[in-house]
């Protein structure tokens, strides 16, 4: 499974950065909104610190010329940059032209593995179903990814699944049983797939032993 981080935060995407873990970057509207930073400030930092990974920029216009404007100038910005684009008519429709193109794109606010096939059969070279919000309304957010892969081995589609509104580390040992490609996580929740207090016990009585090692080496 690879490891995206779902945030715009750059101190947050250098930590993670750091953990050689890293495949590559989701951001959306609100991500970059909490930065209190411009847009393009935000985007180029993000680019300058991971440019050989792919980084999904969203559009934020909603009908298909808006799309495509939008998606050019952003796709500009380097080669690693994955267009998200929302799954509506005019976004199939933009997703198809951009792929066609050469352009990646990112189908994102999948809530039905209907959505999901419509965004696969356009050609998208990821779609984000989002579990947490899914379970947020009482759906197991889980069964549409697995769902989802089912679909696509039937067929033979090429994008691969992100498993989007990630809340917790259950979310991402779930994604990994079902066989998901990728999981995008906030910085929080990554930090907690490295805890266990039983590791932190195990430390502690590790280094209280190593105190009566005698004559340690270093």
């Amino acid at each position: 499974m690879k490891f995206f981080i779902d945030t715009a935060n750059i101190e947050e995407i250098r930590k993670a950065n750091e953990l050689k873990i890293l495949d590559g970057i989701t951001t959306n509207p609100t991500l970059i909104a909490k930065t209190g930073k411009p847009f393009m400030e935000v985007v180029k930092e993000i680019l300058n610190e991971v440019p050989d990974k792919p980084v999904s920029l969203e559009v934020a216009s909603t009908d298909y010329e808006g799309m495509l404007r939008e998606a050019e100038q952003l796709a500009k910005l380097g080669d690693n940059v994955v267009i998200k684009i929302p799954i509506t008519i005019d976004g199939l429709k933009a997703v198809k032209y951009l792929e066609y193109n050469g352009v990646k794109t990112n189908v994102t606010l999948i809530f039905s593995p209907m959505q999901a096939l419509l965004a696969m059969k356009a050609g998208a070279s990821y779609i984000s179903p989002f579990v947490g919000r899914l379970d947020d309304i009482s759906h197991t957010g889980m069964e549409l990814i697995s769902q989802i892969k089912t679909i696509r081995d039937n067929y033979g589609y090429n994008s691969q699944i992100i498993i989007a509104s990630v809340r917790n580390p259950l979310h991402v040992l779930e994604g990994a049983l079902v066989g998901a490609d990728i999981a995008t996580i906030p910085y929080k929740v990554i930090s907690q797939l490295i805890k266990h207090p039983l590791t932190d016990i195990g430390l502690e009585r590790f280094l209280k032993d190593w105190e009566n090692v005698p004559e340690k080496p270093f």
